[in-house]
C-alpha cells in the first residue's frame, strides 16, 4: 500500500534537474541510454531535442503524447531504422547503427507473410537468428514461443485465415522468438477491439514476467501505459509561441507506483490509481505543447 502522500510526490511534475545527467555509475550500468536525441526535419523547426533517458534491464517503459511528437521517431531510431538529427542511442553499453536482431520490433500492422504459415513466418525469423539451427530444432522453438500466446491450434494457417488479434499475436510469438535483448512495441494493439486488446494485454503481462523482457512501447492508452508499465515517459509537441518556436522533447517522466503484480481488473481499486491516471490525462489535454 501507498499512502496518498507518496503518490503525489510519485507523480508530481519533475524539476528541471530530473533530466540532469545521472550520477556515472547509474548511467554507465544502463542497458539502455538515450543522450540528448533530436530529430529535424526542418532545421528551424526540430520535432524533438535533447531528449535524454536511461531504461534499466527488464524494465517496461511506455511512452506517450499527442500525434506529432516523435514518439515512433524515437522507437525507430531504437530499432535502427531511423537516425536522429543529433544525439547518440546505446544499448548494451554498443552505439545502436542499423537493424539487429538483438532488438525485436511489433507494429501496429501485423506485418507477417501472407504466403507463409503461422510456423513458417516465425520460422523465418528464428531461422535468421540461428541459422545452424535444424529444422526440429527450429520447431520446437517456434512451437514454445506460438504457444506461449495461445496459438498452437493455429500454428499451420495462414494469414489470411486469421483474425486481426491472432495476427498480432504472430506478430508478438515471433519477436520473442528470437529472443532480442530488447522488445520495441509501436502500439501493437491500437487497432483491435476493446475485448481482444485486454486479453493480449494479460498474455504480454505474463510472458514479460516470464522472460524479464525489456520492453520500450508507444500507446495513446493511458489505462494500458498504467497497467503495463514501471515508468511512462511524456513527450511534449513543439510549440510556436510569442514569436519563437520551442522544439518537443522528454517533458516528465512518472514512475509507477502500483504493485507490478497489478491486473486490468484490479486496476481501478488500487490506491494511487486515479491520481496518477489523472496526472497523466491533465498532462495530455493541457500541458502537452513545449513552453
Amino acid at each position: 500500500m501507498w499512502s496518498d502522500a507518496s503518490d503525489r510526490e510519485l507523480i508530481a511534475p519533475l524539476p528541471t534537474e530530473t533530466f540532469a545527467p545521472q550520477p556515472k555509475a547509474k548511467a554507465m550500468n544502463a542497458f539502455l541510454k538515450i543522450e540528448k536525441l533530436g530529430k529535424a526535419y526542418q532545421s528551424d523547426k526540430p520535432v524533438f531535442s535533447d531528449v535524454s533517458f536511461n531504461i534499466d534491464k527488464g524494465e517496461f517503459v511506455c511512452i506517450i503524447g499527442h500525434s506529432g511528437c516523435g514518439k515512433t521517431t524515437i522507437l525507430n531510431v531504437l530499432a535502427g531504422l531511423d537516425t536522429a538529427s543529433e544525439g547518440h542511442a546505446f544499448m548494451d553499453g554498443r552505439e545502436i547503427a542499423g537493424p539487429s536482431l538483438e532488438r525485436g520490433v511489433v507494429f501496429q500492422s501485423h506485418a507477417l507473410m501472407p504466403w507463409l504459415t503461422v510456423r513458417q513466418n516465425i520460422a523465418f525469423a528464428v531461422k535468421s537468428k540461428w541459422p545452424e539451427w535444424k529444422t526440429p530444432q527450429v520447431n520446437v522453438h517456434v512451437e514454445k514461443h506460438v504457444g506461449m500466446v495461445g496459438l498452437l491450434h493455429a500454428i499451420d494457417k495462414k494469414p489470411s485465415q486469421l483474425s486481426g488479434g491472432m495476427k498480432q499475436r504472430v506478430g508478438i510469438a515471433r519477436a520473442f522468438a528470437i529472443q532480442p535483448k530488447m522488445l520495441l512495441l509501436d502500439e501493437p494493439f491500437g487497432a483491435l477491439d476493446a475485448l481482444t486488446r485486454g486479453t493480449i494485454q494479460d498474455e504480454l503481462m505474463g510472458i514479460v514476467r516470464q522472460t524479464q523482457q525489456t520492453v520500450f512501447m508507444i500507446t495513446h492508452d493511458v489505462d494500458e501505459a498504467i497497467l503495463l508499465s514501471d515508468r511512462i515517459l511524456l513527450m511534449s509537441n513543439g510549440n510556436a509561441s510569442g514569436g519563437s518556436y520551442v522544439p518537443g522533447g522528454l517533458a516528465e517522466v512518472v514512475v509507477n507506483p502500483l504493485p507490478r503484480e497489478r491486473t486490468r481488473a484490479q486496476l481501478h481499486h488500487l490506491p494511487g490509481y486515479y491520481d496518477m491516471r489523472n496526472h497523466i490525462v491533465d498532462f495530455l489535454v493541457s500541458r502537452a505543447k513545449a513552453h
